[in-house]
């Protein structure tokens, strides 16, 4: 062969082979672990959002005496699928043909191609059958507003929403069906086992008594301050308990068996929605053509027992800075994000909707992320 045999420099090769290394180890890079943080927050939030804005949208149906729908999130899969492709070709060549010029030279190409791929799958479960009665018609447990007592949860607001009378002495009603001032002591009441609850002179346990499980609220038998000590006095008093039972029995209904025994009439979660729509803010325009009824007015010496436990507001236009909005019969209805007391309570009732399904096995969404 005539001629020398020239060659590709080998700075040239180096910086091929690089490349192509570097691709190569791209491609074999993971993706799960690094999306795992992101995944998880993103959905969280996503499915928190969901949640508040599938609640206050019923609240409003039911205010325009609209079905109210549930929908779960029975599961989430994300699948993410990243592909990739390096190719690499050389040209080398010199004096392939005697007395002709050399045609094809030398050259180095170097190519690559990706593909990444996001597939989330989104599985919803309609609340309704059983689980749906159950969830929404059956009464709240008292003893699992107890226990929340004992986490922390204010009395005194908790049972404002949730219960439609203890010992006899009811609450206040706004849904138009079956509107109903509050018993001038219910308020007391309340006001008392808030007190009591910080003062932390009253406690709930559960006992094992036979083949049932009991529901004890106990008083403390230290040493009280007066304060305290009126309280407990009043409340034996109002509700018809025994001055020196240290231990009374709770139980569902709305009188008692017994002066040992405080029943609570609960209310179911559908309940609660009525009673939270019954005063939700209705443009007048709805009002006057009869798509909703009026609003009740409030009596002249109204107090904050007396205001709406969430203030839920209406306009035509979005507004500027909500906690939770939605869009219904052509106007927007939200939860003021300044507003914190109905903030507080509103995501309270989520709470609330989870204790209304005892006795129903929990689904909770299943968030799956398989990365390729």
């Amino acid at each position: 062969m005539a001629g020398k045999a020239d060659s590709v420099s080998k700075p040239g090769w180096r910086l091929a082979l690089g490349l192509a290394m570097l691709l190569l180890l791209t491609a074999c890079a993971s993706i799960g672990p690094g999306s795992m943080n992101r995944d998880r927050q993103d959905y969280a939030e996503a499915i928190a959002g969901s949640w508040k804005e599938q609640m206050l949208l019923n609240i409003v149906k039911l205010r325009y005496a609209d079905a109210p729908m549930f929908l779960e999130v029975s599961s989430i899969i994300s699948s993410y699928q990243l592909q990739s492709q390096v190719s690499l070709m050389a040209t080398v060549s010199s004096g392939l043909t005697p007395n002709l010029p050399d045609t094809v030279g030398r050259g180095i190409s170097l190519g690559g191609a990706g593909i990444y791929t996001d597939k989330p799958t989104i599985s919803y479960t309609p609340l309704q059958g059983e689980k749906f009665t159950r969830s929404l018609l059956r009464p709240i447990a008292p003893a699992a507003l107890f226990q929340l007592i004992g986490a922390g949860y204010p009395a005194d607001i908790m049972f404002q929403l949730t219960t439609r009378a203890i010992n006899g002495v009811y609450n206040r009603s706004d849904r138009a069906m079956g509107n109903r001032d509050a018993d001038p002591e219910f308020h007391q009441v309340l006001d008392a086992l808030r007190r009591l609850q910080l003062s932390e002179a009253i406690g709930f346990r559960l006992e094992k008594r036979g083949p049932e499980e009991s529901s004890l609220i106990t008083f403390h038998g230290k040493k009280l301050t007066p304060a305290v000590e009126q309280d407990s006095r009043f409340l034996r008093t109002t509700l018809g308990l025994r001055p020196d039972a240290r231990e009374l029995a709770l139980t569902f209904g709305a009188v008692p068996r017994n002066d040992q025994e405080v029943a609570l009439l609960t209310r179911s979660a559908l309940e609660i929605l009525l009673e939270l729509g019954a005063r939700v803010e209705a443009p007048a325009s709805d009002v006057q053509s009869g798509s909703t009824y009026p609003t009740l007015p409030s009596s002249p010496n109204a107090g904050l027992r007396d205001q709406p436990l969430v203030a839920i507001h209406s306009a035509t236009e979005p507004p500027a800075d909500a906690f939770v909005a939605v869009h219904y019969h052509q106007h927007w209805f939200w939860i003021d994000n300044r507003d914190f007391r109905s903030k507080s309570i509103f995501s309270f009732l989520l709470i609330v909707m989870s204790l209304a399904e005892t006795g129903v096995a929990p689904q909770a969404p299943v968030i799956t992320v398989p990365a390729n």
